[in-house]
């Protein structure tokens, strides 16, 4: 073990405890486990600035785990802005069926196999082909093609839809 990563070894362990609760009072238990380990890879990558003084030492690591509840914070604002951006775009677009509607199919799908189901919703809800169904689930297009074609008989079966003789 280099001198640097004894260093820090020993900072970490003097400080540990108050780091986490220095994170976990500011974004509650269920994140503060992630970001203190974030505050760790960043200051086991930065180990070269550690200071000697031990007092200092733990200033510095206060200071990684600072920045790392901001760039968190920024990831934060991120995420609320796309999210009511979303909901902006969704209240503009009230054309959609009820809430209701459609829950007999929606029930169908869900008694059908995971794997006939994720097709199902896949092309139909998602919009794939079922080319892109084969590659996004990493089965050959053929398997794809049989999966969906059984689902949509299970799917006739079970809504009892008469299918019209051609």
């Amino acid at each position: 073990m280099s001198p640097d990563s004894a260093r820090l070894t020993a900072a970490v362990e003097a400080n540990a405890s108050d780091l986490l609760s220095y994170v976990s009072r500011r974004v509650g238990p269920d994140d503060a486990p992630d970001l203190f380990g974030e505050t760790m890879v960043v200051a086991w990558r930065r180990v070269r600035e550690l200071p000697v003084d031990a007092e200092r030492a733990r200033m510095w690591l206060f200071g990684i785990a600072r920045g790392t509840l901001l760039n968190h914070a920024r990831g934060q604002r991120r995420r609320w802005a796309l999210v009511d951006r979303i909901r902006g775009d969704a209240a503009e677009d009230r054309s959609g069926p009820a809430a209701d509607a459609g829950t007999e199919v929606r029930d169908a799908i869900t008694r059908l196999d995971p794997d006939r189901a994720e097709i199902v919703r896949l092309v139909h809800w998602d919009g794939f082909s079922l080319t892109e169904v084969a590659e996004l689930l990493g089965i050959p297009a053929s398997t794809a093609r049989g999966r969906y074609q059984r689902a949509k008989e299970e799917l006739r079966a079970a809504l009892s839809i008469e299918v019209p003789l051609a």
